[in-house]
């Protein structure tokens, strides 16, 4: 049995990005037999999840029902799982705070930032077509991170690895 490896992804109010992100992971792990597990958690969550989010996963054949809006309080805490990376999906380029996460929590997870624009604040009438872009980004990514040797490799070649994927 392989050793499962725990990503938390980080937004400020895990409404969106971080939600998409935790879901799609969720299933192309199971659906691909790797050791992987994604969590997601906010800053100052929402307390709920964006119905544009549940729309496009559900849309794309993605189960919904686990997801839920959540402080990333939950992962500090003794009995959370011990964390492997940390990914950061917001877009700071748009002046959005991005939640930093502290040092020696958690496991000390390698952490990197992923930025994505806020499909939220889209035009209502392109919305659903900025969470559907959305999900295909985050989906590009997330493929290529399955991709990795994730067990073979230390910290310091994850976070390189997911940087580079960053960068492409």
């Amino acid at each position: 049995m392989q050793d499962l490896h725990h990503i938390l992804i980080l937004c400020t109010h895990n409404s969106a990005r971080s939600a998409l992100a935790e879901a799609l992971l969720n299933h192309w792990a199971q659906r691909l037999g790797r050791p992987i597990r994604a969590h997601s958690a906010g800053s100052a969550p929402s307390g709920r999840t964006n119905p544009h989010a549940i729309s496009v996963l559900q849309r794309a054949g993605i189960d919904t029902s686990a997801l839920r809006s959540k402080s990333w309080d939950e992962f500090t805490l003794e009995t959370a799982p011990r964390l492997d990376a940390v990914i950061t999906v917001c877009g700071s380029a748009a002046a959005e705070t991005c939640p930093i996460w502290p040092a020696g929590v958690g496991g000390a997870p390698v952490q990197v930032h992923w930025g994505y624009p806020d499909p939220s604040s889209a035009p209502e009438a392109e919305r659903e077509q900025a969470f559907e872009l959305t999900r295909q980004a985050l989906g590009y990514r997330l493929l290529q991170l399955l991709a990795l040797p994730w067990q073979r490799m230390d910290a310091a070649a994850r976070r390189q690895a997911l940087l580079d994927i960053a960068a492409r």
